[in-house]
């Protein structure tokens, strides 16, 4: 990501994705689309999305994708201990990360699956 630039973590297939999309573009937002299943994050940019979100890894997986459950996930530890096992999964999975999530230009990030969440981007 370009530093001073809004960008989105896009799944077009996702109507949570699309939703954020328009909100972007109705509030005249400047972004750039990450189409993240086809262009999966490294190890390394998923550690600071994360800790630009303050969040853990198991935070913002999608456990009830089919890939959580046959890795058995929600068995997995939640200790500071696990985070790499964590970030390892979803960079080798993309489909678990959680979508949309919005970087924003200041260094901010939110995961904009909700209104709430949409609105403290302007």
């Amino acid at each position: 990501m370009t530093s001073g630039q809004t960008e989105i973590w896009h799944n077009p297939r996702c109507s949570k994705s699309r939703t954020a999309t328009a909100f972007l573009d109705d509030a005249g937002i400047e972004y750039s689309v990450r189409k993240y299943i086809d262009e999966p994050p490294t190890a390394a940019e998923l550690r600071d999305v994360l800790r630009r979100l303050g969040a853990e890894p198991w935070d913002i997986v999608r456990t009830g994708e089919r890939i959580a459950k046959d890795l058995d996930m929600a068995n997995w530890g939640r200790a500071a201990a696990d985070r790499d096992r964590w970030v390892a999964a979803m960079v080798e999975h993309p489909t678990l990360i959680q979508r949309p999530i919005v970087l924003t230009a200041d260094g901010g990030a939110v995961v904009a699956r909700d209104e709430a969440a949409l609105r403290t981007l302007r």
